[in-house]
């Protein structure tokens, strides 16, 4: 099983190249363009537009909903794990964090909540992931609250400069270790 590469959208081209990415899982505000590096085929490229909020919404902001939910799990479903998969949002602190923990369940569902909130933590001090996209993700992987209450255990992470891509390793079984991206 390959590894997931949480990015900010600054760093998405060199941590593609730097770790062979060749699928690609965007959460960025609707309008917001972006080139997909050239190693991503178009159709291993999935765009989610929404926000970085956890409140309903408004007509100029969409908060994260069912709908990309299913978009991050159908995707990672879909992922045949030959080469990383590569998720990124704005700042790589808070939606693409949250995307690689739902991606994480989605493919490994039998694994521990808390693990993997360890693991995460592990790889990120930054990681805050939108507590919007968990509790949906918790809902729809039926977690009956454990995802919830793992991420709410690691808390908020340290201040981030929207910089620091991260691994984060989905496998259930993985070390908890820190794993900078670079």
């Amino acid at each position: 099983m390959s590894v997931i590469i949480v990015s900010p959208l600054a760093r998405i081209g060199e941590m593609a190249v730097r770790h062979g990415c060749r699928d690609m899982l965007s959460l960025m505000a609707v309008g917001h363009t972006f080139h997909r590096p050239g190693m991503i085929a178009a159709g291993r490229h999935l765009t989610l537009g929404l926000n970085d909020i956890t409140f309903a919404g408004n007509d100029k902001l969409i908060a994260p909903a069912e709908e990309h939910v299913d978009g991050i799990v159908a995707f990672a479903r879909g992922w045949q794990r030959e080469t990383p998969l590569l998720v990124h949002c704005w700042m790589g602190v808070s939606r693409s964090p949250a995307a690689a923990a739902i991606a994480a369940l989605a493919i490994a569902p039998d694994q521990d909540d808390d693990a993997l909130a360890d693991r995460l933590r592990a790889a990120s001090p930054f990681a805050t992931p939108n507590a919007r996209l968990i509790a949906i993700g918790d809902a729809m992987l039926g977690r009956n609250g454990r995802l919830i209450a793992a991420m709410k255990r690691i808390g908020r992470g340290k201040d981030a400069d929207g910089n620091t891509p991260f691994v984060f390793d989905p496998n259930p079984s993985a070390a908890v270790v820190s794993a900078d991206a670079g």
